[in-house]
């Protein structure tokens, strides 16, 4: 009987290869994500300015909303610039422990984008359904614990999950056909039993994204409960109006999420790996990209605040001249 030590399985870089099949088009393929990393970046730090420096805005759904711009921030910082350089620069090396970082910052801040949605489905409840006791539920000492338990959800499941993969012999190469740490694509290169590694991910997945669409669910069925019942027309738009930035975040967010999880467990054979690639790197980038855009464009105090700032600048230019 062989026994192999653990430096011989372990190896000390993993090499992300990109999108297989259209390496021919790394280039073409970087604008798009580049554009839209630039946008989610500068959309998301405008919008963590003015929920920091406008007084109007220091309410708990905008402190929510900086939760959610932060997460975003991170989430797609933690994968962009590393895919940019293997497109642009063919650094597709990757260290061991490295890779096991970016995984955990990975698949902790999904789940934290997850939770911080589904954290915001409740803001959106009670704002509806209780707008008097509204100041008093929500007050910043529980927007603060709600975001620390939903930080801590994330990190507690995700950290066993890393351990597994860990633990993992690699003896099929160290080639990951992805443009990042993916867990599974990950672990499909060891040649142990990875079977603790799926059973958990879908446990972790359920945990988080399952409890968090089975609470937006509910907040919006009594949402809608409580519209419907409202006699003035104005008053059910006006109420309605206020989910709407909110609906479109979640659609951004959970769409690619369910293609991702349900290529990874039934479409492998059917759908071409190139594919699913790109659609979880979309995963990554079309919320913080679109999010700061559809609450800048839906929500009329954030309309209202940039439109004070640059009226302000211009006003300033106006006297300098």
């Amino acid at each position: 009987m062989i026994i192999l030590n653990e430096t011989d399985v372990t190896p000390a870089s993993f090499i992300l290869n990109g999108i297989p099949g259209l390496e021919d088009m790394h280039m073409w393929i970087s604008f798009p994500f580049c554009s839209m990393y630039i946008v989610a970046m500068v959309g998301n730090c405008g919008l963590l300015y003015l929920i920091c420096y406008e007084d109007s805005l220091h309410r708990s759904m905008y402190y929510f909303l900086a939760m959610l711009s932060l997460t975003d921030l991170v989430m797609c910082s933690s994968t962009i610039p590393k895919a940019l350089c293997i497109f642009w620069f063919h650094l597709k090396k990757i260290g061991f422990e490295e890779c096991l970082v970016q995984m955990f910052f990975i698949h902790t801040f999904t789940g934290m984008e997850s939770g911080v949605l589904m954290l915001m489905a409740l803001d959106r409840y009670v704002a509806i359904c209780y707008p008097l006791r509204y100041s008093t539920i929500l007050t910043n000492s529980v927007i603060a614990k709600v975001g620390l338990a939903t930080f801590l959800r994330a990190v507690l499941l995700i950290i066993p999950l890393i351990f597994f993969t860990k633990r993992l012999p690699y003896c099929k190469g160290n080639i990951i056909h992805h443009t990042y740490c993916d867990q599974l694509s990950v672990a499909k290169l060891s040649c142990g039993n990875i079977k603790a590694n799926v059973i958990y991910g879908l446990i972790a997945a359920l945990l988080i994204g399952g409890f968090d669409i089975l609470c937006i669910t509910i907040s919006y069925t009594m949402i809608l409960r409580a519209v419907v019942s409202l006699s003035s027309a104005d008053a059910r738009q006006k109420a309605f109006s206020t989910c709407t930035a909110h609906i479109s975040a979640i659609v951004f967010s959970y769409s690619p999420a369910f293609f991702c999880f349900f290529f990874n467990r039934f479409g492998s054979r059917t759908i071409p790996p190139s594919c699913h690639i790109i659609v979880a790197n979309i995963y990554l980038l079309l919320p913080p990209t679109m999010n700061p855009i559809v609450y800048g464009v839906k929500t009329k105090q954030i309309r209202d605040c940039i439109i004070k700032i640059f009226s302000g600048s211009r006003n300033i230019k106006s006297h300098s001249t």
